[in-house]
Formats: C-alpha cells, structure tokens, sequence
C-alpha cells in the first residue's frame, strides 16, 4: 500500500473521533448548566424559605403564677421605754444632794435627791402651833360647855347660854380639826422633798445639782430625774394605709438598728391606733422588743420589717416582661394563632426581679418575656418552649 492509503485511511478516524468528543463535551455542558440553574433555583427557594421564617421573632413565654413568699415592708420606728416618768419638784427650795446620775438602775422607792426647804419648815412650824393653840381652845370650850350642861340641870342658868357655850366648843373643835388638815398638808409636802424612784428602772436624765433653785413645777417647771423602765421597749412605726389591715396585733417584725450591724431582733405587734392620720395616710402601729440585757436604746431610730401575707390571689410575672411605652404599662401576651396582643396592666408591689401585677392579667394567659422590639398588635411569632409552667415558677 502506498504512503497516500496510508494517510488518508487515518484522517477518517480522527474526524470521528473529534465528532464524537464534541457531542459528549456538549452534553456534558448542557447538564452543568441544567444542574447549575436546578441548584440556584432550589438555593433561592431555601434561602425565601429561611427569610420568611427569620422575619418570625421566636419568643420565651411564661405563664403568671402567685408568688411564693409575700412582700417585705421596711418602716422606720422610733423606740421609746417601755414606762418613762420625768420627776418635777413638788416643793420649792434648794437641791440639798443627789444621790444618782445617768445610767444608774434604781428600785422603786430608791432616793434620787434631796430638796432643802426653809419656807415650807417654817410654815409646818407655824401650822404645829395653830394646831397646839387651836387644841388648847378646844379643850376649853368643851370644859365649859360641860359646866353649864350641869347648870341647867338645876335651873341656874338659862337654855340659851348653854346652846352657845356648845356651839363655840363645837366651833373650836372645827378649829382644832382644820389646824390638823394644815399641819398634815404641809407634812405631806414636806414628804416630796425626798425625791424618790416611782418604778424600777435606770435614771436615763439629771437636769438639776446641788444648790439649784427649785420650783414646784408639776409639769411646767424644769424636770429634775428622768426615769426610764427599759427590760422592754416600746416602737412606733407608721404603717401606710394600705398595709394597715395585714398588720394586726400578735404580728411578728424584726429590728435592726445601725449600731448593731447583721444584727436582727425579735418583735411583736401590740397594738394598733386603729385610725388613719389624715395628713400622713398611715396608722400609728405599737410593738414591743425585749430589751433584758440592755442592749437596745431608748429614743434610738430603727428599722422595722414585716413579713406580709402572700395573695394568692395576686399574679408574678418577671420585670422583664413588662414595656412602659406612650400607651403605658403593658404586657405582650399570645392570644389565638400564636399572635400578639397587648394588654394593659398596673402593678401591686415590685420585688426587683418580679412584679406583682395588681389588674390586667388573668391566671391562664401566656405572657412574652423580655418580648422583642418593634412587635405589634396581631404579630405572629413563635414559641421558643413549650415548657412554659415550668419557666414561671422558676422566675416567680
């Protein structure tokens, strides 16, 4: 065979074959194209899919439930000693001596000081001797009068004259008796010079000292002891009116005063005024604290704690849940279809991490916490959990 078979026997296959790899090569492209254009297709449908389900704001809903343990209210009290009696001069004169300062404990009874009285001895001397004089009367009137009893007897004398001589020995009996009420007037004063104890206690005031002037105050003149009863004392506390009826009397509070830090004691509720203050709107709430050791002062200020009643009645929900907007306080809640509706609530007591919701909520319904911004009314969202119940009470 000659070279030109040769060549022309080999260029048919080549063309074939070039032919051939041209159909599979654009088959081949044709189905990257189809797979491409499917693959975008189905990456856009997704991706749609994905858009709208993240335009849906997925939310944590909890369910109002009663609290626990119910509100604490913090008042300031005042203590005050459990008796207190500031002692005044029942007598003038000068402070002779006094027998006890601050802080002394005293017995009933005890002597505190003395008072000198120059004027009221000398009235009581003057007194004695009325009494003497007016006695020595009366036992001559009453010798006479006698006398002329024994007269009349025998005709010698008339009935007149011995209806006077009785009436003038009665009138100086009268006498007699009115120096008698004097001279025991002025002892009894001459009594209060001793200044003494009326109860057991400690002498928390001394406002006098020796050689001081005094006047029989009662009251208006210038105090001289000041004795206090303090194994218990009394505190005032001004309850708002509004706690007032879950306040009553066997109620029990703790006491902390600043000198004693971390420290808390025990108190008890009394008695209260029953009456509301009109300019204050509080009533006046009386407790008592056992002050054995002393510890406790009187007159010092306190912090007074009551533990109130937990309502039953009264819904929680977290602090969080609540937006305070131009419409007001409100809550977003879940109505039907899982969409959004607001609903308008006020506040009973706030307890930092919890509220407690006074009107606006009922038991049942399913409340958006920490609910997301730009919701509105009729919003469709989705639940994060569905374990609710739960949620709630471990917020409450």
């Amino acid at each position: 065979m000659s070279s030109e078979a040769m060549i022309h026997s080999s260029e048919k296959p080549s063309k074939r074959g070039l032919r051939l790899t041209g159909i599979v090569t654009g088959t081949v492209l044709i189905a990257i194209v189809v797979i491409g254009l499917v693959t975008r297709a189905t990456q856009a449908n997704s991706l749609k899919t994905w858009t709208q389900q993240q335009a849906v704001p997925t939310v944590t809903v909890i369910m109002p439930a009663p609290g626990k343990s119910g509100p604490v209210l913090d008042l300031p009290g005042q203590l005050e000693a459990y008796t207190r009696a500031p002692i005044y001069a029942q007598v003038s004169g000068y402070l002779k001596e006094w027998k006890t300062d601050i802080g002394t404990p005293v017995k009933s009874g005890e002597l505190l000081g003395e008072i000198s009285t120059p004027e009221l001895d000398q009235q009581l001397e003057q007194a004695r001797a009325d009494l003497a004089s007016a006695k020595a009367n009366a036992d001559l009137a009453g010798v006479t009068a006698k006398r002329w009893q024994a007269m009349l007897s025998s005709d010698s004398v008339a009935q007149q004259d011995v209806d006077q001589r009785t009436a003038d020995y009665a009138a100086k009996v009268a006498q007699m008796k009115a120096a008698q009420a004097n001279v025991d007037r002025l002892q009894a004063a001459k009594a209060f010079a001793r200044i003494v104890a009326p109860f057991d206690g400690v002498v928390t005031a001394r406002d006098t000292d020796v050689g001081a002037l005094i006047n029989a105050g009662g009251g208006t003149g210038p105090q001289l002891f000041v004795v206090s009863d303090i194994h218990k004392l009394r505190v005032y506390v001004q309850v708002p009116q509004r706690y007032g009826p879950s306040i009553r009397p066997g109620s029990d509070a703790a006491l902390v005063v600043p000198e004693y830090p971390g420290r808390t004691f025990h108190a008890k509720v009394v008695a209260t005024s029953n009456a509301v203050n009109a300019t204050s709107g509080t009533t006046l709430v009386q407790l008592q604290v056992d002050n054995a050791n002393g510890t406790l002062m009187p007159g010092a200020f306190a912090h007074v704690r009551f533990d109130l009643p937990v309502d039953d009645t009264a819904l929680r929900v977290p602090a969080s849940s609540l937006i305070f907007d131009n419409a007001g306080l409100r809550v977003a809640t879940l109505g039907e279809g899982d969409k959004v509706a607001f609903k308008k609530v006020s506040i009973l007591y706030d307890y930092g991490k919890t509220v407690e919701i006074g009107s606006g909520l009922s038991a049942g319904d399913r409340v958006i916490d920490s609910p997301p911004d730009g919701i509105k009314d009729g919003d469709a969202v989705k639940i994060a959990t569905e374990d609710a119940t739960a949620k709630s009470h471990e917020k409450a």
